[in-house]
């Protein structure tokens, strides 16, 4: 017999939602559209057909509905992986908890859950407002120490070849969705290795008032290469969404909108309708399975 979780390790509301998504397991579509910005949920849903459920708490906004016969949930995360490590516990205690009896069901679950985010390009073959579909994310803030991670040959060339003093952690996407949301014949489209930062600003190169501990980061990332592969893109959340992936076992992938091109100091004229254009991308292909 399973053992019962604690009131404290997963904490329900008095409605039976859980604690900060304050969804129910019937709240959530079996396919979730994640994304970090909550005014993007809006501009997300707002192609469904008929929405069911909206629910709001904090910086976790979701919307639940058809897209056809498409059900579908969108929900925003808020920056950063430390709000991705909430979502993604509390998705799959949605579908493989008993709430109930604060028990792990016996038949697990698998999400499909597709993060669509906006990115920096590492590359200057990458340009603005194209598309990076990540194989491969890597994070270099504190998760992964917390979770059985890998951190792989990857994650030591990193360390030898930027000179860190940390060891970053590595996970992949679902080959599935990237089958399937992968687009071969765009050539706006590029296969990515995405760096997720524990920051904006230092953490990804920028120089505000401060001499940066790390120097010369950008250029770092930008020459980094092992076994044939180069780090395409930074990004605050996508390695935390591919641990979860791993651990928990579901269907993860994540696509940016290239809004900035770093090394070539470019920043997209029209962020906001690139990120809706991939927006369109993926639900025209999820909606046509």
């Amino acid at each position: 017999m399973q053992a019962t979780i604690s009131e404290t390790d997963l904490i329900i509301n008095p409605d039976g939602s859980v604690y900060h998504l304050n969804l129910r397991p019937e709240d959530i579509a079996d396919t979730i559209i994640t994304v970090g910005d909550p005014d993007r949920v809006g501009v997300v849903s707002k192609y469904f057909d008929k929405i069911e459920k909206q629910v709001s708490k904090r910086e976790f906004v979701t919307h639940t509905g058809y897209l056809g016969n498409t059900r579908l949930s969108v929900i925003s995360s808020g920056i950063g992986t430390d709000n991705v490590e909430i979502l993604m516990n509390e998705l799959d205690a949605l579908v493989n908890i008993d709430l109930a009896t604060r028990t792990p069901k016996s038949a697990h679950k698998r999400l499909n859950i597709i993060r669509i985010g906006t990115s920096g390009s590492l590359q200057k073959s990458i340009p603005v407002d194209s598309y990076v579909v990540s194989k491969r994310g890597i994070g270099f803030d504190a998760l992964g120490h917390f979770y059985p991670t890998s951190t792989s040959d990857f994650s030591e060339a990193i360390q030898t070849q930027m000179n860190l003093d940390f060891l970053s952690y590595t996970s992949f996407g679902s080959q599935k969705l990237y089958d399937l949301l992968f687009d071969d014949k765009n050539p706006l489209y590029f296969e990515g290795n995405t760096v997720t930062c524990p920051g904006f600003y230092a953490p990804q190169g920028r120089i505000l008032r401060y001499t940066p501990k790390q120097e010369n980061l950008l250029q770092k990332f930008n020459q980094f290469s092992f076994q044939g592969n180069v780090l395409t893109n930074l990004e605050m959340e996508t390695a935390g969404y591919y641990l979860f992936g791993e651990v928990l076992g579901h269907e993860v992938l994540s696509m940016s909108a290239i809004v900035a091109s770093r090394m070539s100091h470019q920043f997209s004229k029209n962020p906001e309708k690139h990120t809706e254009s991939l927006i369109q991308q993926v639900l025209e292909k999820i909606t046509k399975q």
